[in-house]
């Protein structure tokens, strides 16, 4: 089983996490998902 992590190092993996975040967006999620999803639905009626 994976060891537990203390609570200075779950802190740290998020803050990693957060910055890889902030230096590159997603550039792809533009509204929530059902918006995109309709959007998808309605290119493929046309």
């Amino acid at each position: 089983m994976a060891q537990k992590l203390s609570k200075e190092e779950r802190k740290a993996m998020a803050r990693k996490a957060m910055e890889a975040r902030a230096k590159n967006p997603n550039k792809s999620s533009h509204g929530s998902g059902f918006a995109k999803i309709d959007a998808d639905a309605k290119s493929l009626r046309d």
